[in-house]
Protein backbone atom coordinates (compact mmCIF):
# COMPACT_ATOMS: atom_id res chain seq x y z
CA UNK A 1 0.00 0.00 0.00
CA UNK A 2 3.31 2.06 0.39
CA UNK A 3 3.22 2.63 -3.23
CA UNK A 4 -0.10 3.83 -3.75
CA UNK A 5 0.29 6.68 -1.03
CA UNK A 6 3.33 7.84 -2.84
CA UNK A 7 4.03 10.88 -4.32
CA UNK A 8 4.38 8.66 -7.88
CA UNK A 9 0.35 7.36 -7.98
CA UNK A 10 -0.50 10.98 -7.26
CA UNK A 11 1.75 12.53 -9.50
CA UNK A 12 1.35 10.38 -12.48
CA UNK A 13 0.21 12.07 -16.01
CA UNK A 14 -1.98 9.40 -16.79
CA UNK A 15 -5.28 8.88 -14.61
CA UNK A 16 -5.26 5.92 -12.32
CA UNK A 17 -7.44 4.15 -10.26
CA UNK A 18 -7.26 1.47 -7.54
CA UNK A 19 -10.33 -0.79 -7.37
CA UNK A 20 -10.58 -4.07 -5.20
CA UNK A 21 -12.50 -6.93 -7.50
CA UNK A 22 -12.87 -9.22 -4.89
CA UNK A 23 -16.74 -9.29 -4.47
CA UNK A 24 -16.33 -10.14 -8.35
CA UNK A 25 -14.18 -13.17 -7.93
CA UNK A 26 -16.63 -14.66 -5.38
CA UNK A 27 -19.43 -13.66 -7.76
CA UNK A 28 -17.38 -15.78 -10.34
CA UNK A 29 -16.83 -18.33 -7.88
CA UNK A 30 -20.45 -18.93 -7.09
CA UNK A 31 -21.08 -19.07 -10.92
CA UNK A 32 -18.72 -21.78 -11.28
CA UNK A 33 -19.75 -23.72 -8.74
CA UNK A 34 -23.83 -23.37 -10.08
CA UNK A 35 -21.71 -24.89 -13.42
CA UNK A 36 -21.29 -21.71 -15.77
CA UNK A 37 -18.23 -22.89 -18.06
CA UNK A 38 -18.88 -20.61 -20.85
CA UNK A 39 -18.82 -16.63 -18.96
CA UNK A 40 -19.75 -14.88 -22.48
CA UNK A 41 -23.11 -17.04 -23.57
CA UNK A 42 -24.15 -16.66 -19.87
CA UNK A 43 -23.66 -12.87 -19.39
CA UNK A 44 -25.46 -12.41 -23.44
CA UNK A 45 -28.22 -14.81 -21.72
CA UNK A 46 -28.79 -12.15 -19.12
CA UNK A 47 -26.71 -8.71 -19.79
CA UNK A 48 -27.84 -7.54 -16.25
CA UNK A 49 -25.45 -9.54 -15.16
CA UNK A 50 -22.86 -7.47 -16.40
CA UNK A 51 -24.27 -4.75 -14.50
CA UNK A 52 -24.07 -7.15 -10.99
CA UNK A 53 -20.83 -7.42 -11.79
CA UNK A 54 -19.65 -3.59 -12.35
CA UNK A 55 -21.56 -2.68 -8.98
CA UNK A 56 -19.20 -5.14 -7.06
CA UNK A 57 -16.38 -2.93 -7.56
CA UNK A 58 -15.08 -0.56 -5.12
CA UNK A 59 -12.62 2.23 -5.82
CA UNK A 60 -10.16 2.08 -3.06
CA UNK A 61 -7.96 5.29 -4.75
CA UNK A 62 -7.86 7.24 -7.70
CA UNK A 63 -5.23 9.72 -8.44
CA UNK A 64 -5.18 13.61 -9.23
CA UNK A 65 -5.03 13.11 -13.20
CA UNK A 66 -8.58 10.93 -12.60
CA UNK A 67 -10.08 14.11 -10.67
CA UNK A 68 -8.88 16.46 -13.29
CA UNK A 69 -10.16 14.25 -16.13
CA UNK A 70 -13.86 13.35 -14.82
CA UNK A 71 -14.11 16.80 -13.59
CA UNK A 72 -14.35 15.51 -9.85
CA UNK A 73 -13.53 17.89 -7.02
CA UNK A 74 -12.52 15.04 -5.00
CA UNK A 75 -12.68 11.32 -4.74
CA UNK A 76 -15.87 11.20 -2.71
CA UNK A 77 -17.29 14.09 -5.60
CA UNK A 78 -16.09 11.12 -7.95
CA UNK A 79 -17.78 8.21 -6.36
CA UNK A 80 -20.69 9.55 -5.28
CA UNK A 81 -21.34 9.85 -9.22
CA UNK A 82 -20.22 7.47 -11.00
CA UNK A 83 -23.46 6.23 -12.30
CA UNK A 84 -22.76 9.89 -14.76
CA UNK A 85 -19.32 8.40 -16.05
CA UNK A 86 -20.17 5.05 -16.73
CA UNK A 87 -22.90 4.55 -18.29
CA UNK A 88 -24.62 1.50 -20.75
CA UNK A 89 -22.43 2.06 -23.40
CA UNK A 90 -19.37 1.45 -20.75
CA UNK A 91 -21.19 -2.02 -19.23
CA UNK A 92 -21.44 -3.30 -23.30
CA UNK A 93 -16.98 -3.18 -23.38
CA UNK A 94 -16.88 -4.42 -19.44
CA UNK A 95 -17.90 -7.73 -20.49
CA UNK A 96 -14.61 -8.09 -22.32
CA UNK A 97 -12.57 -7.28 -19.03
CA UNK A 98 -14.63 -9.81 -17.08
CA UNK A 99 -14.15 -12.95 -19.56
CA UNK A 100 -10.04 -12.21 -18.98
CA UNK A 101 -10.32 -12.26 -15.33
CA UNK A 102 -12.49 -15.22 -15.92
CA UNK A 103 -10.02 -16.98 -18.09
CA UNK A 104 -7.39 -16.68 -15.42
CA UNK A 105 -5.85 -13.60 -16.91
CA UNK A 106 -3.98 -10.86 -15.12
CA UNK A 107 -4.50 -7.94 -17.25
CA UNK A 108 -7.09 -6.64 -19.86
CA UNK A 109 -7.28 -3.86 -21.92
CA UNK A 110 -10.54 -2.36 -23.49
CA UNK A 111 -11.49 0.87 -25.80
CA UNK A 112 -14.80 2.33 -23.76
CA UNK A 113 -16.67 5.45 -23.25
CA UNK A 114 -17.07 7.40 -20.32
CA UNK A 115 -18.39 10.49 -19.34
CA UNK A 116 -17.73 13.52 -17.72
CA UNK A 117 -19.72 15.03 -14.49
CA UNK A 118 -20.25 17.55 -17.01
CA UNK A 119 -21.54 15.26 -19.44
CA UNK A 120 -18.51 15.56 -21.97
CA UNK A 121 -17.95 12.19 -23.74
CA UNK A 122 -14.38 10.59 -23.63
CA UNK A 123 -12.86 7.46 -25.66
CA UNK A 124 -11.02 5.55 -23.17
CA UNK A 125 -8.40 3.45 -23.58
CA UNK A 126 -8.89 1.26 -20.18
CA UNK A 127 -5.55 -0.84 -18.93
CA UNK A 128 -6.26 -3.28 -15.83
CA UNK A 129 -3.52 -5.48 -14.13
CA UNK A 130 -3.94 -7.60 -10.84
CA UNK A 131 -1.02 -6.37 -8.54
CA UNK A 132 1.11 -9.08 -7.56
CA UNK A 133 0.04 -10.86 -4.56
CA UNK A 134 -3.35 -10.67 -4.79
CA UNK A 135 -3.59 -13.20 -7.48
CA UNK A 136 -6.16 -15.15 -5.66
CA UNK A 137 -8.79 -12.39 -4.03
CA UNK A 138 -8.52 -9.94 -6.70
CA UNK A 139 -8.26 -7.42 -3.46
CA UNK A 140 -6.44 -4.99 -6.00
CA UNK A 141 -6.31 -4.01 -9.45
CA UNK A 142 -4.69 -0.81 -10.88
CA UNK A 143 -6.29 0.38 -14.15
CA UNK A 144 -5.42 3.39 -16.07
CA UNK A 145 -7.74 5.62 -18.03
CA UNK A 146 -6.17 7.19 -21.11
CA UNK A 147 -8.44 9.52 -22.87
CA UNK A 148 -7.73 8.99 -26.63
CA UNK A 149 -10.76 10.94 -27.59
CA UNK A 150 -8.70 13.25 -30.13
CA UNK A 151 -6.74 9.63 -31.39
CA UNK A 152 -10.63 8.39 -31.71
CA UNK A 153 -12.17 11.52 -33.51
CA UNK A 154 -9.70 11.34 -36.10
CA UNK A 155 -9.74 7.68 -36.62
CA UNK A 156 -14.11 8.34 -37.32
CA UNK A 157 -13.13 11.09 -39.25
CA UNK A 158 -10.72 9.13 -41.78
CA UNK A 159 -13.41 6.79 -41.65
CA UNK A 160 -15.97 8.85 -42.59
CA UNK A 161 -13.98 10.24 -45.40
CA UNK A 162 -12.65 6.75 -46.58
CA UNK A 163 -16.83 5.64 -46.62
CA UNK A 164 -17.63 9.21 -48.15
CA UNK A 165 -14.56 8.17 -51.19
CA UNK A 166 -16.09 4.72 -51.60
CA UNK A 167 -19.53 5.94 -51.98
CA UNK A 168 -18.09 8.60 -54.38
CA UNK A 169 -16.47 5.82 -56.41
CA UNK A 170 -19.43 3.51 -56.30
CA UNK A 171 -22.50 5.71 -56.89
CA UNK A 172 -20.40 8.46 -59.54
CA UNK A 173 -22.57 8.28 -62.55
CA UNK A 174 -19.05 8.95 -64.23
CA UNK A 175 -17.66 5.67 -64.91
CA UNK A 176 -14.42 4.93 -62.89
CA UNK A 177 -11.58 2.91 -63.53
CA UNK A 178 -8.54 2.42 -60.76
CA UNK A 179 -5.17 1.06 -61.93
CA UNK A 180 -1.75 0.38 -61.70
CA UNK A 181 0.39 2.06 -64.06
CA UNK A 182 3.55 1.60 -62.22
CA UNK A 183 5.33 -1.37 -64.76
CA UNK A 184 4.04 1.06 -67.18
CA UNK A 185 6.33 3.63 -65.55
CA UNK A 186 9.07 1.34 -65.23
CA UNK A 187 9.31 0.72 -69.32
CA UNK A 188 9.33 4.52 -69.79
CA UNK A 189 12.10 5.13 -67.23
CA UNK A 190 14.27 2.49 -68.82
CA UNK A 191 13.34 3.98 -72.34
CA UNK A 192 15.02 7.50 -71.05
CA UNK A 193 17.92 5.30 -69.55
CA UNK A 194 18.80 3.98 -73.06
CA UNK A 195 19.04 7.68 -74.12
CA UNK A 196 15.72 7.83 -76.01
CA UNK A 197 14.87 11.64 -76.46
CA UNK A 198 12.57 11.73 -78.99
CA UNK A 199 9.64 9.60 -77.25
CA UNK A 200 6.57 9.91 -80.44
CA UNK A 201 9.76 8.72 -83.23
CA UNK A 202 10.61 6.00 -80.99
CA UNK A 203 6.69 4.65 -81.43
CA UNK A 204 6.53 5.28 -84.87
CA UNK A 205 9.27 2.52 -85.36
CA UNK A 206 8.32 0.49 -82.15
CA UNK A 207 4.83 0.25 -82.42
CA UNK A 208 4.73 -2.92 -80.64
CA UNK A 209 5.46 -0.83 -77.77
CA UNK A 210 2.39 0.65 -76.91
CA UNK A 211 0.48 -3.03 -76.87
CA UNK A 212 3.58 -4.00 -74.87
CA UNK A 213 2.53 -1.07 -72.12
CA UNK A 214 -1.57 -2.09 -72.42
CA UNK A 215 -0.50 -5.53 -71.12
CA UNK A 216 1.29 -3.98 -68.42
CA UNK A 217 -1.53 -1.78 -66.97
CA UNK A 218 -3.50 -4.01 -63.92
CA UNK A 219 -7.04 -3.11 -63.80
CA UNK A 220 -7.84 -2.76 -60.07
CA UNK A 221 -11.52 -1.80 -59.47
CA UNK A 222 -14.81 -0.46 -61.42
CA UNK A 223 -17.66 1.10 -60.72
CA UNK A 224 -21.20 0.21 -61.04
CA UNK A 225 -21.37 3.35 -63.84
CA UNK A 226 -18.80 1.11 -65.83
CA UNK A 227 -20.39 -1.64 -65.71
CA UNK A 228 -23.88 0.52 -66.84
CA UNK A 229 -21.70 1.97 -69.52
CA UNK A 230 -20.19 -0.99 -71.38
CA UNK A 231 -23.35 -3.25 -70.44
CA UNK A 232 -21.88 -5.76 -68.31
CA UNK A 233 -23.29 -7.77 -65.42
CA UNK A 234 -20.55 -7.75 -63.44
CA UNK A 235 -17.25 -6.92 -62.81
CA UNK A 236 -15.30 -10.54 -63.59
CA UNK A 237 -17.43 -10.45 -67.14
CA UNK A 238 -16.09 -7.19 -67.86
CA UNK A 239 -12.36 -8.06 -66.62
CA UNK A 240 -12.54 -11.03 -68.90
CA UNK A 241 -13.95 -9.13 -71.82
CA UNK A 242 -11.98 -6.22 -72.13
CA UNK A 243 -10.13 -7.04 -75.47
CA UNK A 244 -14.08 -5.98 -76.89
CA UNK A 245 -14.18 -3.01 -75.12
CA UNK A 246 -10.67 -2.00 -76.09
CA UNK A 247 -10.83 -1.94 -79.72
CA UNK A 248 -7.59 -1.10 -82.21
CA UNK A 249 -9.58 2.91 -81.98
CA UNK A 250 -8.00 2.67 -77.95
CA UNK A 251 -4.24 1.88 -79.16
CA UNK A 252 -4.13 5.12 -80.73
CA UNK A 253 -5.74 6.79 -78.33
CA UNK A 254 -3.35 5.02 -75.50
CA UNK A 255 -0.36 5.91 -78.22
CA UNK A 256 -1.56 9.46 -77.52
CA UNK A 257 -1.71 9.46 -73.30
CA UNK A 258 1.97 7.59 -73.16
CA UNK A 259 3.44 10.68 -74.99
CA UNK A 260 1.50 12.68 -72.50
CA UNK A 261 2.93 10.72 -69.93
CA UNK A 262 6.62 10.93 -71.25
CA UNK A 263 6.10 14.77 -71.41
CA UNK A 264 5.34 14.76 -67.49
CA UNK A 265 1.62 15.38 -68.22
CA UNK A 266 0.34 13.01 -65.12
CA UNK A 267 -3.20 14.74 -65.49
CA UNK A 268 -4.84 14.52 -69.15
CA UNK A 269 -8.06 14.11 -70.88
CA UNK A 270 -8.80 13.05 -74.19
CA UNK A 271 -11.98 11.89 -76.48
CA UNK A 272 -11.64 8.03 -77.32
CA UNK A 273 -13.57 4.91 -78.70
CA UNK A 274 -14.49 1.88 -76.58
CA UNK A 275 -17.12 -1.03 -77.14
CA UNK A 276 -19.98 -2.14 -75.14
CA UNK A 277 -20.06 -5.96 -74.57
CA UNK A 278 -23.06 -5.88 -76.99
CA UNK A 279 -20.97 -4.24 -79.50
CA UNK A 280 -22.20 -1.02 -79.89
CA UNK A 281 -19.99 1.90 -79.95
CA UNK A 282 -19.30 4.19 -76.92
CA UNK A 283 -17.87 7.41 -77.72
CA UNK A 284 -16.07 8.57 -74.48
CA UNK A 285 -14.21 11.62 -72.95
CA UNK A 286 -11.31 9.68 -70.86
CA UNK A 287 -9.61 11.73 -68.13
CA UNK A 288 -6.51 10.59 -66.29
CA UNK A 289 -5.05 11.28 -63.45
CA UNK A 290 -1.96 9.81 -61.41
CA UNK A 291 -3.19 9.75 -57.79
CA UNK A 292 -1.75 12.21 -55.25
CA UNK A 293 1.53 10.41 -53.63
CA UNK A 294 1.71 8.32 -56.59
CA UNK A 295 3.43 10.54 -58.53
CA UNK A 296 6.90 8.90 -58.18
CA UNK A 297 5.66 5.62 -59.41
CA UNK A 298 2.05 5.63 -60.70
CA UNK A 299 0.98 2.53 -58.84
CA UNK A 300 -2.61 4.47 -58.47
CA UNK A 301 -4.32 6.26 -61.33
CA UNK A 302 -7.86 6.68 -61.99
CA UNK A 303 -9.56 6.69 -65.66
CA UNK A 304 -12.89 8.68 -65.59
CA UNK A 305 -15.12 7.99 -69.23
CA UNK A 306 -17.83 10.66 -69.59
CA UNK A 307 -20.20 9.32 -72.21
CA UNK A 308 -20.13 11.46 -74.97
CA UNK A 309 -22.01 8.94 -77.46
CA UNK A 310 -25.15 11.22 -77.99
CA UNK A 311 -23.33 14.54 -78.18
CA UNK A 312 -21.07 12.85 -81.06
CA UNK A 313 -24.58 11.93 -82.82
CA UNK A 314 -25.32 15.06 -82.20
CA UNK A 315 -22.24 16.58 -83.89
CA UNK A 316 -22.16 14.67 -86.95
CA UNK A 317 -25.93 15.39 -87.45
CA UNK A 318 -25.45 18.34 -87.40
CA UNK A 319 -22.15 18.55 -89.52
CA UNK A 320 -24.76 16.46 -92.00
CA UNK A 321 -26.94 19.06 -91.67
CA UNK A 322 -24.04 21.77 -92.88
CA UNK A 323 -23.41 19.88 -95.90
CA UNK A 324 -26.37 17.83 -97.04
CA UNK A 325 -29.68 18.70 -98.39
CA UNK A 326 -32.56 17.31 -95.68
CA UNK A 327 -35.60 16.38 -98.45
CA UNK A 328 -33.21 14.43 -100.84
CA UNK A 329 -30.30 13.81 -98.63
CA UNK A 330 -27.66 15.18 -101.11
CA UNK A 331 -25.26 17.38 -100.84
CA UNK A 332 -26.38 21.22 -100.31
CA UNK A 333 -24.71 23.99 -101.88
CA UNK A 334 -22.69 25.10 -99.11
CA UNK A 335 -20.89 21.44 -99.45
CA UNK A 336 -20.70 22.39 -103.51
CA UNK A 337 -18.98 25.44 -103.13
CA UNK A 338 -16.61 23.94 -101.01
CA UNK A 339 -15.54 21.28 -103.44
CA UNK A 340 -15.50 23.75 -106.54
CA UNK A 341 -12.87 25.48 -104.43
CA UNK A 342 -11.25 22.16 -103.78
CA UNK A 343 -11.42 20.68 -107.04
CA UNK A 344 -9.91 24.03 -108.30
CA UNK A 345 -6.88 23.36 -106.31
CA UNK A 346 -6.30 20.25 -106.79
CA UNK A 347 -3.91 19.52 -109.78
CA UNK A 348 -5.59 16.17 -110.77
CA UNK A 349 -7.57 16.27 -113.87
CA UNK A 350 -9.57 15.66 -115.92
CA UNK A 351 -12.89 17.06 -114.02
CA UNK A 352 -16.41 16.89 -115.76
CA UNK A 353 -19.81 17.62 -114.72
CA UNK A 354 -23.61 17.53 -115.26
CA UNK A 355 -25.78 20.06 -114.73
CA UNK A 356 -29.76 18.93 -114.01
CA UNK A 357 -32.89 20.43 -114.06
CA UNK A 358 -36.12 19.54 -112.91
CA UNK A 359 -38.99 20.69 -115.89
CA UNK A 360 -42.17 21.74 -114.45
CA UNK A 361 -41.74 21.57 -110.59
CA UNK A 362 -43.02 24.82 -110.41
CA UNK A 363 -46.34 23.96 -112.28
CA UNK A 364 -47.06 20.67 -109.95
CA UNK A 365 -45.91 22.65 -106.34
CA UNK A 366 -48.68 25.33 -107.81
CA UNK A 367 -51.45 22.88 -109.15
CA UNK A 368 -51.13 19.78 -106.83
CA UNK A 369 -48.88 21.48 -103.89
CA UNK A 370 -45.81 21.22 -102.51
CA UNK A 371 -46.25 17.90 -100.64
CA UNK A 372 -46.15 16.38 -104.44
CA UNK A 373 -43.45 18.59 -105.25
CA UNK A 374 -41.07 17.55 -102.51
CA UNK A 375 -41.99 13.81 -103.48
CA UNK A 376 -40.33 14.56 -106.94
CA UNK A 377 -37.17 15.90 -105.17
CA UNK A 378 -37.05 13.19 -103.09
CA UNK A 379 -37.29 10.75 -106.07
CA UNK A 380 -34.48 12.53 -107.70
CA UNK A 381 -32.34 12.21 -104.80
CA UNK A 382 -32.96 8.77 -104.66
CA UNK A 383 -31.87 8.41 -108.59
CA UNK A 384 -28.41 10.72 -108.09
CA UNK A 385 -27.65 8.69 -105.23
CA UNK A 386 -28.09 5.58 -106.92
CA UNK A 387 -26.43 6.56 -110.07
CA UNK A 388 -23.25 7.90 -108.54
CA UNK A 389 -22.80 4.87 -106.20
CA UNK A 390 -19.46 3.32 -105.66
CA UNK A 391 -17.72 6.55 -107.41
CA UNK A 392 -16.27 9.20 -105.33
CA UNK A 393 -18.37 11.47 -107.33
CA UNK A 394 -20.50 14.10 -105.60
CA UNK A 395 -24.36 15.56 -105.90
CA UNK A 396 -25.77 17.98 -104.68
CA UNK A 397 -28.99 19.99 -104.95
CA UNK A 398 -27.79 23.44 -105.19
CA UNK A 399 -31.07 25.07 -105.77
CA UNK A 400 -35.29 24.57 -105.72
CA UNK A 401 -34.89 22.20 -108.85
CA UNK A 402 -31.34 22.48 -109.68
CA UNK A 403 -28.75 19.72 -109.25
CA UNK A 404 -25.43 19.25 -109.79
CA UNK A 405 -23.13 15.75 -110.59
CA UNK A 406 -18.88 17.16 -109.63
CA UNK A 407 -16.29 13.78 -111.09
CA UNK A 408 -13.07 14.09 -110.48
CA UNK A 409 -11.45 12.37 -112.36
CA UNK A 410 -13.90 11.47 -115.32
CA UNK A 411 -13.07 11.99 -119.08
CA UNK A 412 -15.90 12.33 -121.54
CA UNK A 413 -16.49 8.71 -122.01
CA UNK A 414 -17.79 8.35 -118.12
CA UNK A 415 -19.62 11.74 -118.64
CA UNK A 416 -21.50 9.57 -121.02
CA UNK A 417 -21.72 6.10 -119.50
CA UNK A 418 -23.09 8.56 -116.42
CA UNK A 419 -25.30 10.42 -118.50
CA UNK A 420 -26.78 7.15 -119.72
CA UNK A 421 -27.22 5.45 -116.33
CA UNK A 422 -29.02 8.68 -115.29
CA UNK A 423 -31.32 8.38 -117.80
CA UNK A 424 -31.93 4.20 -117.51
CA UNK A 425 -32.63 5.18 -113.84
CA UNK A 426 -35.45 8.07 -114.85
CA UNK A 427 -37.07 6.12 -117.25
CA UNK A 428 -37.49 2.93 -114.92
CA UNK A 429 -38.29 5.18 -112.17
CA UNK A 430 -41.19 6.66 -114.24
CA UNK A 431 -42.63 3.73 -115.25
CA UNK A 432 -43.33 2.93 -111.94
CA UNK A 433 -44.49 6.64 -111.12
CA UNK A 434 -46.27 6.93 -114.19
CA UNK A 435 -48.97 9.19 -113.08
CA UNK A 436 -46.02 11.36 -111.82
CA UNK A 437 -43.00 11.26 -114.48
CA UNK A 438 -40.36 13.22 -113.63
CA UNK A 439 -38.62 15.57 -116.83
CA UNK A 440 -35.30 16.79 -116.69
CA UNK A 441 -33.14 18.94 -118.32
CA UNK A 442 -29.20 18.04 -118.49
CA UNK A 443 -25.97 19.72 -119.60
CA UNK A 444 -22.05 18.13 -119.11
CA UNK A 445 -18.74 19.52 -119.51
CA UNK A 446 -14.73 17.93 -119.30
CA UNK A 447 -13.00 20.72 -118.21
CA UNK A 448 -10.51 21.87 -121.27
CA UNK A 449 -6.66 22.48 -121.06
CA UNK A 450 -5.76 25.33 -119.28
CA UNK A 451 -9.69 26.33 -118.37
CA UNK A 452 -10.85 26.36 -115.18
CA UNK A 453 -13.05 24.46 -113.13
CA UNK A 454 -15.45 27.38 -112.73
CA UNK A 455 -15.71 27.98 -116.90
CA UNK A 456 -16.49 24.15 -117.22
CA UNK A 457 -19.12 24.49 -114.97
CA UNK A 458 -20.83 27.60 -116.97
CA UNK A 459 -20.22 25.81 -120.00
CA UNK A 460 -22.29 22.80 -118.46
CA UNK A 461 -24.79 25.00 -117.40
CA UNK A 462 -25.32 27.01 -120.33
CA UNK A 463 -25.98 23.29 -122.50
CA UNK A 464 -28.38 22.42 -119.48
CA UNK A 465 -30.26 25.68 -119.99
CA UNK A 466 -30.39 26.13 -123.78
CA UNK A 467 -32.13 22.14 -123.16
CA UNK A 468 -34.48 23.45 -120.71
CA UNK A 469 -35.90 26.10 -122.57
CA UNK A 470 -36.02 23.68 -125.71
CA UNK A 471 -38.12 21.71 -123.40
CA UNK A 472 -40.52 24.90 -122.96
CA UNK A 473 -40.71 25.62 -126.69
CA UNK A 474 -41.03 22.05 -127.80
CA UNK A 475 -42.14 19.96 -124.47
CA UNK A 476 -42.40 15.93 -125.50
Amino acid sequence: MQFFDSSIFDLSPIPMWLEDYSEVKKQFDLWRTEGVSDLAEYLKQDPSRITQCAHKLKIIKVNQKTLQLFEANNQQHLCDNLTAIFRNEMFKTHIHELISLWEGKTEFSSTTVNYTLSGKKLDIKLRGVVLPGYEQSWEKLLLTTEDISDYQNACRLEEKNRLLAEARFIYSPTSLWVEDFSRVKIRLDQLRQMGIEDFRTFLDVHADFVHQCVDEILLLDVNQATLDLLKAPDKDTLFKNLNKVFAQEMHQTFREQLIELWNGKIHHQREAINYALDGSIRNVLLQFTVFPGYEDDWGLVQVALTDITARKKAESYLEYLGKHDVLTKLFNRSFYTEEINRLERNILRPISCIFLDMNGLKEVNDTMGHDIGDGLLRRVGNILSRAINHTSFTASRIGGDEFVILMSGADEHQVKNMLSTIEELFSIDNQYYASQPISIAMGFATIREDESVDDMLKRADKLMYDRKKKYYLDPI
